[in-house]
């Protein structure tokens, strides 16, 4: 089944809109990538105009920057603390943007979009 992104056809008043024209392509959407902890694990799409998009499916791995000294580090992702969009994801251990981490060198906030971005990248937080 496909998730279309387009407009309803009812109104707020409960009536029916009338369209202007049928579904089109650019109006679809996708299924989240849900990016977990795991072995690094990429998936490559196609995007509108014939562009690419890197989806991160697993990651183990991610860029944090420290503040206080101005350094960016690649250090491994222990496992996930906290999560404002969905606090299942947090059982799960499912990462995407404002997520915070427990990393090797603390806790840190994902501020990269790793469904969209094809990284993470975070920033340590006290």
């Amino acid at each position: 089944m496909t998730i279309y992104q387009g407009k309803g056809t009812k109104k707020f008043t409960g009536g029916k809109l009338k369209r202007n024209h049928s579904k089109r392509r650019y109006e679809l959407g996708r299924e989240p990538s849900l990016t977990k902890i795991g072995e690094t694990e990429r998936k490559t799409i196609r995007t509108l105009g014939g562009n690419t998009k890197v989806v991160l499916l697993n990651e183990q791995f991610a860029n944090v920057y420290n503040p206080d000294d101005k350094t960016t580090k690649k250090v491994k992702i222990i496992t996930v603390k906290e999560n404002n969009a969905d606090p299942h994801y947090v059982q799960r251990n499912i990462m995407n943007k404002g997520t915070v981490i427990s990393t090797e060198i603390g806790n840190a906030m994902i501020t990269s979009r790793p469904g969209q971005h094809g990284v993470i990248n975070a920033v340590l937080v006290k």
